[in-house]
């Protein structure tokens, strides 16, 4: 894995990890109209490479898989289970990227520590999202389930902009602009009106601004670079650092309290980043991304 897609990698979980915050002052806006606004802004800031939008009709329709898909089944598991849980369930996309990988490319085996570094970062997730408290009940099975399904296309989504052939990452604007349309479409459809778009204030505009250049837009550009060229095993596994800085963003942010469970979760999402990323430290593999000599199916 080399440097620069290491970095991409990380720099994503930072914008990623704001969203919770800025997520904190459009409280009393319908989150889908949250998603279709923001998703609708980083589109139009994508315009500036609008030339990188023209890509073949496979390519535009996973990118909307992925982005629309699912920030709808997220949103639909919220509106059908408590938010904690669904949230927890969904941080199930960081271990589905490490254990899809060896079914997307040949050249990715899965080891024994990108298993453990992926469990123990997921265990350290669950402990910040429910703060130790979780209760599945079986009524909200359907919300667990779409839930569910988000993390699937999540990871799908993530590892297939690796393996379709190669697009520039300027195209992931035109995946934010329909996506964002789209998400409208649905709001409008449940709604029957778009009423609520004029009663945002200039506060929540600038919210929404800032979700839509930054984890609801920027972070995707980000995002698709990284994978195209990372190793999935071991940016599934620092991805599960985003609750951990989410959750120290709103500490500093919000003047929330940091309680021993969470500093619990945050030491083991730590052990599971640096367990899952152990090849980057060892000598062999660098030298494989270096000189590989069989490279793994579906990079650019």
């Amino acid at each position: 894995m080399n440097r620069k897609s290491l970095v991409l990698a990380v720099l994503t979980i930072l914008i990623w990890s704001t969203l919770a915050f800025l997520g904190t002052g459009l409280t009393h806006v319908p989150p889908i109209l949250i998603v279709g606004i923001s998703l609708l802004i980083s589109g139009l800031v994508g315009l500036i490479r609008i030339r990188s939008w023209w890509v073949s009709l496979p390519v535009f329709m996973v990118g909307v898989y992925g982005i629309f898909g699912y920030h709808f089944l997220l949103f639909s598991a919220f509106q059908n289970a408590p938010a904690v849980e669904a949230n927890l369930i969904n941080y199930l996309w960081p271990l589905f990227i490490v254990v899809f990988s060896p079914f997307f490319f040949k050249g990715y085996r899965l080891r024994r520590h990108h298993i453990i570094g992926a469990l123990t970062g997921m265990t350290g997730a669950g402990l910040i999202v429910t703060g130790g408290r979780l209760t599945l009940d079986p009524v909200n099975s359907w919300g667990y389930l779409l839930a569910l399904a988000a993390a699937f296309v999540w990871s799908t989504y993530s590892l297939a902009s690796k393996k379709l052939p190669p697009y520039p990452t300027g195209a992931v604007g035109g995946f934010c602009l329909a996506s964002g349309i789209l998400s409208l479409a649905v709001y409008f459809f449940q709604t029957r009106t778009l009423a609520s778009v004029a009663t945002l204030s200039p506060g929540d505009w600038l919210y929404l601004c800032l979700l839509g250049i930054g984890p609801m837009g920027g972070a995707f550009f980000l995002w698709d670079a990284a994978m195209k060229n990372g190793d999935p095993r071991i940016i599934g596994s620092l991805a599960y650092l985003t609750p951990l800085f989410s959750t120290l963003v709103l500490v500093f942010g919000s003047h929330q309290p940091l309680t021993r469970t969470s500093l619990a979760a945050m030491l083991l999402i730590i052990t599971g980043a640096v367990i899952g990323s152990l090849d980057v430290f060892r000598r062999k593999y660098r030298q494989e991304c270096r000189y590989p000599a069989e490279p793994p199916s579906g990079l650019p």
